[in-house]
Parts: C-alpha cells; structure tokens; sequence
C-alpha cells in the first residue's frame, strides 16, 4: 500500500484559520461522499487514476476529480504529477476494513441522517429541544427502526468507534478481578468480546434490545464465545440482568438526558451485587479552552443535537452517579478521548 505523508499547515492568521473553520463542512461532505465510494479500498493496493476510479465507482470523471483533489489539499489522498491518487495515513482510516476503520462513522455522522439534526441546531439552542426531533418528527432510535438501512449504517459506525478504543481501553483498566461482566447495551459485542479474550477466565453477559441480540448471536458463535458469553435481550429502561460483578455502559449514558440516564442507572444498581462495580466508557469534560478537549465538547453539541444526551464533567457525573445510588471512586483516563468511569454502590 502506498502511503504518503502530509505535513500540516503552521499557525494561520486568525482570518485564514476562520476561513477554514466555516468552510469545515465542505472537507465533511467531501469525506463523506469519498468514504461512501469506498475509494480509499480501491486504492489500497496501488494509486489509480481519476479515470479509473471513476469507472469502478461510476461517478463523473471530472467532478470525482475536483473532489479528491480537494481532499488531497488537507492531507486526504494524495495527488501525483500524473493525477494519480494515493492513500495517506488520513485516507488510509476509509479503508473498510483496516484496524482504526472510521469508514461507516463517517458514512453514518456526516449523511443525511445527521443532517436533518444539525442544520436546526438554532432551534436546540433557542428552547432545549432536540433538533433531530424537532425536523423528524421522532426520536432518533425510532428514525433508525423505521429506517433500517440507516440503522445498520449507524450500527457498524458504533463497531468502528468501538473498535478504535478497545485497545485503549484493554490496556489502561484491569478487568482480571471480575468473574463476570455484563455489557449494557453492548451491541454487536465488540467490547465483551475483546475482554473476554484478554481475560480467559472471565465470564460475560451482552445485554441489547432483542433485535440487536439476534444479530450479534452469530457473530459470539463464529469466534467461540458461546460457551463464555450469554446473550440477553431486553430494554435497559424496564430492567438490567442480575449476574455479573462488573457491569459496563460504552457511550450509553451521554446519548440521554439525566432524568432516562438516571432509569438506566438505578436499573444497573438493582441488578449489581453489593460489591460490583458500574464502570462507564465515556468523555469527561474539561474545564478550559485548551484545544484537546474541544472533540468533548463538539460530540456534547452532537448529543445536544440528536439525543438530548450530553458529555458531562466530573462533578457532574459524580452528582449523577450518587442520585442513583452510586459513589465515583475513580476515573481512569486512557490514550483517547475516552475514560473509565468507576462507580461502586453507596
């Protein structure tokens, strides 16, 4: 695979980088329609010409073109003498199947779904409300159930994003103490799974609404974890299974507001021993304007935006944690964006 290396831009005038900010959208739409392509699989192997890639993808040569290269401007793809285009390390994150895969995030955050959220946004920020709702007429979970393409689009984004803090994850918090740990909400399985496979002695339990369940039944079956993981299906607003000593929520509880997160919560503290433990997957926001927090931030827009759910602070989710009954021990911070919140009963 060829690979070439874009260095970045040094410090703007505040115009320039003002410019690049509001036309920010512009790179997102582009990513969006190269990721939906799939171009970046078509060029792992070797660059191809526009011609080329036009032909696999059957899109307008000329205009294909106007689009890579302006992705190639920011340091996605690569533009040869010969108007050939190459993977960089950026592009290389488009490729379907490569560890670090944010291909069907951003088919999935940057398409039309998204969209309908974000271009009300004013009205989120002028009443409270969700703008998703607002435009759609339905909440989002009830969007993607009667839009079932896009909920699998949604679905795999989640698997992408799992998959790039897993190692995260796994390396920064020692799951050997436990026997047995139920994931909330867990989806396809990823995080259980790549536990269960760091930790040989441990148990699990996945726990997802019912269609979810039968379609990571087969995937736990493929790789050999039926023996060691339970499925159960349910809904974590009526009751969470009872069995596990650590219980785990990956970006569940900032997807709702604290009156639903508290239902979640108080479901998992009924459900846990007295001496299990909650630990949740989640941002903690910063104070400060330093730069490094500013993903937080905008995903806390995103929730604004489309769940009513938000990133909360410290001291907010140990306010939130001790109204379900739960005191924060401790949060364990990891080599992205993403912390281990740890919580045992009051």
């Amino acid at each position: 695979m060829t690979q070439i290396d874009v260095t970045s831009n040094a410090e703007l005038p505040p115009p320039i980088a003002m410019l690049q900010m509001i036309s920010g959208f512009w790179v997102s739409q582009a990513i969006y329609i190269a990721a939906k392509l799939g171009i970046a699989d078509y060029l792992q192997e070797q660059p191809k010409t526009v011609d080329e890639l036009a032909a696999i993808t059957e899109t307008h040569p000329p205009s294909l073109y106007r689009l890579l290269r302006a992705l190639a401007s920011v340091g996605i793809f690569a533009e040869d003498e010969n108007r050939r285009f190459a993977l960089t390390p950026l592009a290389a994150t488009l490729q379907t199947d490569t560890p670090g895969s944010l291909r069907f995030f951003a088919i999935s955050e940057l398409g039309q779904v998204h969209y309908l959220g974000w271009g009300n946004l004013l009205h989120s920020v002028k009443t409270g409300e969700i703008a998703f709702d607002n435009v759609a007429g339905m909440n989002i979970w009830d969007y993607y159930a009667q839009n079932p393409e896009a909920g699998k689009l949604f679905d795999r984004s989640m698997t992408n994003v799992t998959a790039t803090v897993l190692e995260a994850i796994i390396n920064n918090y020692d799951f050997s103490s436990f026997n047995t740990v139920v994931d909330v909400g867990g989806g396809q399985g990823s995080l259980i799974t790549t536990i269960l496979k760091a930790n040989l002695k441990l148990k699990g339990i996945l726990f997802d609404v019912p269609k979810v369940i039968e379609n990571a039944k087969p995937r736990l079956q493929g790789e050999n974890f039926a023996d060691r993981c339970t499925t159960i299906a349910g809904n974590f607003f009526e009751s969470v299974p009872s069995g596990g000593d650590a219980y785990l929520l990956k970006f569940i509880i900032h997807d709702w507001d604290d009156e639903k997160s508290l239902v979640i919560l108080k479901n998992c503290h009924q459900a846990m021993p007295e001496d299990g433990k909650l630990l949740l997957f989640e941002q903690v926001i910063t104070p400060g304007n330093n730069p490094s927090s500013s993903f937080g931030k905008l995903i806390d827009l995103n929730m604004l935006v489309m769940t009513g759910g938000c990133e909360r602070t410290e001291g907010e989710y140990r306010s939130l944690l001790a109204s379900a009954g739960f005191k924060l021990t401790r949060i364990v911070p990891t080599s992205l964006p993403i912390n281990v919140i740890e919580a045992v009963k009051l």
